[in-house]
C-alpha cells in the first residue's frame, strides 16, 4: 500500500474511535490539502446538497467552506461501526463575516478502502443560529480539541 492511513478496516471499537478522532483533528486544522489526504484519490462525497468527486474537488470545497465558516471548531462522536464503515454524529460552531454564530449538527456515514483511506462520505447537516454567549467550544484555534474538553454527549448535544 503506497498510500495508506491507519487504522485499517475491519474496525474494532477502539480503532473506529481512533479514526473518528483523527478525522476531527484533521478537520479542526482547517487545512484543505491536509484533510484531503485522508480520502482516496477518487473519493465520492455528498455534503448537504453538493456532490464532490476526488481530492481536487474536496480541496476546493473545504477552501470555500472555511472562508465562510470562521473560527470553526468541530466535535465528532462515534455512533456505530462495522467491517469498513463508520457512522458518526457531529456538531461544529462557527460564525460568518457579519459575526452571526451558528452550531451545525449532523451525521456522516463513511466507507473505507483496505488502505484506510475514506472512499465514500455522506453528510447530512443542519445549521442552528446561536448567540455568541451560547457557544460551548472554547479551545485555542491553533490546535485540535484538547483531550480534557468535553465531547458531544458530555455537553448534552
Amino acid at each position: 500500500m503506497a498510500e495508506s492511513r491507519p487504522p485499517f478496516p475491519p474496525f474494532t471499537h477502539e480503532t473506529a474511535v481512533q479514526k473518528v478522532r483523527g478525522a476531527e483533528d484533521g478537520w479542526n486544522s482547517c487545512n484543505p490539502e491536509k484533510v484531503s489526504l485522508a480520502y482516496s484519490p477518487d473519493s465520492y462525497w455528498r455534503n448537504r446538497s453538493e456532490f464532490i468527486n476526488g481530492r481536487a474537488e474536496i480541496v476546493a470545497f473545504l477552501t470555500r467552506k472555511w472562508v465562510k465558516e470562521l473560527d470553526y471548531r468541530l466535535i465528532k462522536e462515534l455512533w456505530a461501526f462495522t467491517e469498513n464503515r463508520i457512522a458518526v454524529r457531529f456538531a461544529y460552531e462557527w460564525h460568518d463575516d457579519s459575526g452571526n454564530w451558528f452550531r451545525s449538527y449532523g451525521n456522516e456515514n463513511w466507507e473505507f478502502a483496505e488502505n484506510g483511506l475514506m472512499q465514500k462520505r455522506f453528510a447530512c447537516i443542519n445549521d442552528l443560529p446561536i448567540k455568541e454567549s451560547d457557544r460551548k467550544y472554547h479551545w485555542d484555534r491553533s490546535g485540535p480539541r484538547p483531550a480534557n474538553h468535553p465531547g458531544l454527549s458530555d455537553l448534552g448535544l
